[in-house]
């Protein structure tokens, strides 16, 4: 019984949480949105937000990171509008606030960028092998696994011999 009682605390907690979680997340919508949210110096970003509400008009500032303002324009997206700007390349590493504001109501909106020296996104393939300390089939030296596979036999034929002998009543 002990177990049930667990998972059934363990449960209620999760949904606990995610009814705490949710509302805070939820929020969050009519912030503005930064992909990627962090780019190297003399990277493209796009920025978009949904505050302005369809066909609004945004003008955009990002000279906290050193580019030029930019403008958020209507899109075919959820009703979004959506700009782009150019990280300079002078850009230091850090968080930087990227703001917009509604042409109509002048609401502000913000979002963060982080800058750094190394893309994230450049995927990093693997090289060499596993070394686990067991062994593979195919090691780097073909002498042992010719030995492995020669013991392999001999044990094979002789198993098939004692059970050939076994089935013809030889003994054993």
């Amino acid at each position: 019984m002990r177990p049930t009682a667990r998972l059934l605390t363990g449960c209620a907690l999760a949904v606990a949480a995610g009814l705490v979680c949710a509302p805070a997340y939820a929020g969050d919508s009519d912030g503005l949105e930064v992909f990627p949210s962090s780019a190297v110096p003399g990277g493209q970003v796009t920025v978009n937000t949904a505050a302005c509400g369809d066909g609004g008009t945004a003008q955009g500032d990002a000279s906290a990171v050193g580019a030029d303002s930019f403008t958020l324009a209507p899109s075919t997206h959820e009703g979004d509008a959506i700009g782009q700007f150019r990280v300079p390349p002078s850009a230091q590493p850090g968080t930087y606030e990227i703001a917009a504001t509604c042409a109509e109501g002048g609401r502000r909106v913000t979002g963060d960028l982080v800058v750094t020296l190394t893309s994230q996104r450049q995927q990093v393939l693997p090289r060499g092998s596993v070394k686990t300390g067991v062994g593979g089939a195919l090691g780097p030296d073909p002498v042992q696994t010719a030995a492995g596979v020669a013991a392999l036999a001999v044990a094979a034929a002789g198993g098939t011999w004692l059970l050939h002998r076994r089935a013809r009543g030889d003994g054993i």
